[in-house]
């Protein structure tokens, strides 16, 4: 096979993945806005997030990163270091973080919209520990 055919087929898989990964950012942003309509519980739905993604070793544990998202400290956690805010939900800390607008989005893997959106309507109902 000749030089040129080689390089011309390596531009061809650089353009490749160039392109895949461009549409796969495009997906993940459509449908930025999705809402939950559910009754939302801090402790059957939000603590499943954290216990999956959040508070693992070295992350949001007892003595890890604040805040503290372990089973027993979650709740008080959130509200007394001010990461919710009930009368402007969108701008609650947790909820910007999340989403990625603070710096690192949380969890690190990534946003994960169906996880916001629980936590959004979380947080517009009040923010219970329920």
């Amino acid at each position: 096979m000749s030089n040129s055919k080689i390089q011309v087929i390596f531009l061809a898989l650089i353009f490749g993945l160039i392109s895949f990964a461009g549409c796969y950012y495009d997906n993940s942003i459509v449908n930025d806005n999705e809402e939950f309509s559910g009754d939302v519980s801090f402790n059957d739905d939000i603590m499943v997030i954290f216990n999956k993604d959040c508070n693992t070793s070295g992350c949001h544990n007892t003595g890890g990163i604040k805040p503290d998202l372990s089973p027993s400290s979650a709740y008080n956690s959130l509200i007394n270091g001010n990461y919710l805010n009930n009368g402007n939900p969108e701008e609650s800390e947790l909820y910007q973080w999340m989403k990625g607008n603070k710096s690192i989005p949380m969890p690190v893997s990534g946003p994960n919209i169906s996880y916001n959106a629980k936590v959004l309507a979380w947080i517009k109902q009040g923010s219970l520990n329920n």
